[in-house]
């Protein structure tokens, strides 16, 4: 599965490289890009656990980011 989110409020290209870091060590993610520039998280994952892949992700931005808001595109 891959799928794109905007990541609304980031505004820290720091910020934007320890969410990607974060998120690439969750099981069963196979690639994730966070681009600073335009805000996006581009996820690839395993389509059997996906539900569970996105509620981590979200966690881990919420961690990383409080004031960050996930949207899928």
């Amino acid at each position: 599965m891959k799928k794109n989110f905007k990541l609304i409020g980031l505004d820290c290209a720091n910020c934007a490289a320890q969410i990607e870091n974060a998120i690439q060590k969750i099981d069963g993610v196979k690639n994730a890009s966070v681009s600073f520039m335009t805000g996006k998280l581009m996820l690839e994952c395993e389509d059997n656990s996906q539900d569970e892949i996105l509620k981590k992700v979200k966690k881990v931005v919420k961690r990383e980011e409080p004031d960050v808001e996930v949207k899928e595109l």
